[in-house]
């Protein structure tokens, strides 16, 4: 199923050819029958009902809601996003999304759905403020069509850890979207929506795009706001987009940027021009190859995508440079000490006194305590829990958090050094393998967590990626991954719409 683009959709509305609550009511009604029977794709934990569809596009000229001075902020120590100048909010007009209905996953707080986790331990929780995304969304004319499917707290890869139950892959209904963020995923693929809001911590956007064949960016630590995003790795954690195609996921995510002074990792860069650049192409750019990402274990058919991407790339007048990122082994162990570590310290905050499930038979504070996260959270939270408790414990906080913190560095640094050797960006796979089938690796949890080993190290290096739709592999369908220095979002989503335009004229 296709539904028309956020850009055809907005211009339909903005001009007066479609009533501003015509699309939403058209998305909820697909969403409705998507999610129905026994084999339905379960996107979906939560659905704005009809009556909570504005029936009017929002009425001002359309400053950023919470940054009066929308243009470059000086004395910053950060650059302009290179290929893209500092503007008032909304180069479309502040009514860029006017009427697009846009899936929301549940760690992203909106006051008027309930914000879940998808975990028992918030089950019915309502949100008393907004998301910085969700104000900004709804401020360009957008339409919280509903609240999406997850992994408990954004803990897994394969939405499976949901308390409320597995998400379905449309490609596919009987293997996974992948994860955390699956259900926007699998909202996007089925088109019920033409774009949608994730949170990517280790590939959690980027491998569920992937998966579903839909398009997933993850930008720059700190180009969006984390407020109101529920922590799980608050060093890692970033909001990111999904689209039916490059320009979807750009302009979501074009609206949704900008300095929020109400997060103190938000940078204080104004939000950058994403769609005027979005056709100048690669001529001229090098991308690099990291030989680290092209193992000889790579699947044979993967890794037979990834050439054809890269021809298509020089096609277009890129070269192809084969780059090394020695450091890229220890990703995945860092990622997941510091990952685990950062969860037990913000999950803390869940023990059954300020908010959230409570045991009623615990009489002690202790006892509620215990019984109330056990209650609440599901096996693979409490798995996480426990490796991040044990890495920050007393005698082994040095030999595993900051020995990981230092690796982190040292990853980092073999990003910067690509970059000042003059590689533009890079091309990876997203994921070591399509989608696998639901259950397959729910006793595997090592097994689980290697199949974010291609993304993880945008996160730990806070900087910006895509994963875009390259073909099929096994049947189904398969992602490359382009990666970039730190703000250059606007030349990244460039390469990434030069290569989804040379397969789709391909085929």
């Amino acid at each position: 199923m296709t539904v028309p683009s956020v850009l055809e959709t907005a211009r339909e509305v903005r001009e007066g050819r479609l009533p501003p609550h015509a699309p939403a009511r058209a998305a909820l009604v697909r969403a409705r029958t998507s999610d129905d029977g026994p084999m339905g794709l379960h996107a979906f934990l939560s659905l704005t009902g009809p009556d909570g569809i504005p029936q009017s596009l929002p009425e001002g000229p359309g400053p950023d809601p919470l940054v009066p001075d929308s243009g470059f902020i000086p004395d910053s120590g950060l650059a302009p996003d290179p290929g893209s100048t500092p503007r008032p909010r909304g180069s479309h007009g502040h009514l860029s999304l006017a009427g697009v209905p846009v899936a929301v996953k549940d760690n992203i707080c909106t006051a008027d759905l309930p914000t879940t986790c998808a975990s028992s331990f918030l089950e019915g929780y309502h949100s008393p403020y907004e998301a910085t995304v969700v104000r900004r969304l709804r401020a360009r004319g957008g339409v919280v069509l509903g609240k999406t499917n997850m992994d408990e707290f954004g803990m897994g890869s394969s939405t499976e850890h949901s308390a409320f139950g597995p998400t379905r892959n449309p490609r596919d209904r009987s293997r996974v979207p992948g994860g955390s963020s699956g259900g926007s995923a699998a909202a996007v693929a089925a088109g019920i929506v033409p774009c949608a809001l994730g949170s990517d911590t280790g590939g959690s956007v980027r491998q569920p795009a992937a998966l579903c064949g839909v398009v997933g960016v993850k930008p720059t630590y700190g180009r969006v706001s984390r407020y109101g995003l529920v922590a799980f790795a608050s060093s890692l954690d970033q909001v990111g987009t999904f689209g039916a195609e490059v320009a979807d996921a750009a302009l979501l995510l074009e609206a949704i940027s900008g300095h929020d002074p109400r997060d103190s990792t938000s940078a204080p860069l104004p939000a950058p021009d994403l769609m005027t650049g979005l056709e100048s192409g690669v001529r001229g750019k090098v991308i690099g190859i990291p030989r680290e990402y092209m193992p000889d274990s790579l699947d044979p058919e993967i890794q037979a995508r990834m050439e054809e991407a890269g021809e298509r790339l020089v096609a277009a007048g890129a070269s192809l440079r084969e780059v090394s990122l020695p450091h890229t082994r220890y990703a995945v162990p860092t990622y997941y000490v510091l990952a685990t570590a950062e969860a037990s310290s913000n999950l803390a905050r869940y023990d059954g006194v300020r908010y959230g499930v409570r045991a009623p038979e615990a009489r002690a504070t202790r006892e509620v305590y215990d019984a109330s996260r056990t209650r609440g959270f599901g096996p693979e939270v409490v798995r996480r829990i426990i490796l991040g408790t044990f890495g920050l414990s007393a005698g082994y906080h040095d030999q595993y958090y900051g020995r990981a913190q230092r690796v982190r560095a040292l990853i980092a640094r073999d990003f910067r050094r690509v970059w000042a050797d003059g590689v533009d960006l890079l091309l990876t796979p997203t994921s070591p393998t399509p989608a696998f089938p639901l259950g397959e690796r729910a006793d595997d949890p090592v097994s689980m967590y290697l199949s974010d080993v291609f993304t993880v190290t945008a996160n730990l290096a806070g900087i910006p990626a895509v994963s875009v739709p390259v073909g099929v592999t096994h049947g189904l369908p398969c992602g490359a991954q382009l990666l970039a220095p730190a703000w250059h979002e606007a030349p990244l989503l460039a390469a990434a719409r030069t290569l989804e335009r040379s397969l789709r004229e391909a085929a």
